[in-house]
């Protein structure tokens, strides 16, 4: 992978080296910079060892992937989750009857905004934000109702230098407040006392595959520590617009039964709420992660 640099600024160019072939699953890349339908896989049933090491390989190289006609029972769904790691339970969103790691995904003619309308990485707000959340829509609209995705690792590559070395060390404030506050009133969830608040670097290292990412978001980051509140303004914007660059993402329209599995540590994404009055309804896993350093 490499930048490209001309008269308008940085580009980014992928280059997709030398890959050994998936045995167990086929891919078919939504773009060349993020994305991939997956085929061969039955998510309702147990997935042998090889399969799921290819489908852990999938999720690396393509940031997020996507597996269609599948028909899981809540249980399936949590299942699937645990394959990756310890579920993460969402700290304002309902979640389904005895099942609190199973967050509710709705919206309808009645609902006053949908989940996930601006870019942002899911919870960021946490002090140990998800390492990943896989959505299964079961209901969805007759048209519109995509989600876009981005590649973080992408924006990172297509700074500068010298932005590079400005935001290394840099720290940002993420917080809950905002987002969660009142919002699920009409689904009668009742507001808590406090929702989280974390600080984490602008700048983040993804833990398994060492590439560095940009780690601000429009629906949580609030400021820059350290630096003046107009500096920090005009950076943030800056990083937003760069990190919501179209050349770094993918579209992906959804159909029922459809699953999209992202990796939050390396990928914003933007749900489209452009199908009112209609319904778009599932469920969303989410898997625990780490500190981000």
């Amino acid at each position: 992978m490499s930048v490209l640099r001309g008269n308008n600024g940085p580009r980014y160019r992928h280059d997709p080296g030398d890959q050994s072939p998936y045995e167990t699953i086929r891919i078919d890349k939504l773009t060349p910079i993020i994305g991939a339908e997956i085929h061969g896989v039955d998510l309702s049933a147990p997935i042998p060892n090889h399969q799921m090491t290819e489908i852990h390989r999938a999720l690396a190289d393509n940031l997020v992937i996507f597996f269609r006609d599948q028909h899981l029972t809540a249980e399936q769904h949590l299942a699937f989750g645990r394959n990756f790691g310890t579920l993460h339970i969402h700290p304002a969103a309902p979640h389904a009857p005895g099942h609190p790691e199973l967050m509710i995904i709705r919206a309808d003619k009645d609902s006053p905004r949908a989940n996930g309308e601006g870019w942002h990485s899911d919870v960021s707000c946490d002090t140990e934000p998800p390492m990943g959340s896989i959505l299964y829509i079961r209901q969805c609209p007759p048209h519109g109702g995509d989600t876009l995705f981005a590649n973080m690792y992408a924006a990172y590559e297509a700074l500068s230098d010298r932005m590079k070395a400005y935001l290394d060390g840099l720290i940002a404030e993420h917080d809950g407040e905002d987002a969660y506050r009142g919002t699920y009133k009409n689904l009668g969830v009742q507001d808590k006392p406090v929702y989280p608040r974390a600080e984490h670097p602008v700048i983040r290292t993804h833990p398994v595959t060492g590439r560095k990412a940009i780690y601000v978001n429009r629906g949580f980051t609030k400021r820059i520590l350290g630096i003046p509140r107009d500096e920090s303004a005009a950076i943030l914007s800056y990083l937003y617009s760069l990190a919501e660059d179209p050349l770094f993402q993918c579209r992906f329209r959804w159909t029922e039964n459809a699953v999209a599995f992202w990796d939050n540590r390396c990928v914003q994404h933007r749900a489209m709420w452009d199908y009112w009055p209609h319904t778009r309804s599932g469920f969303r896993v989410t898997i625990a992660g780490d500190k981000p350093w």
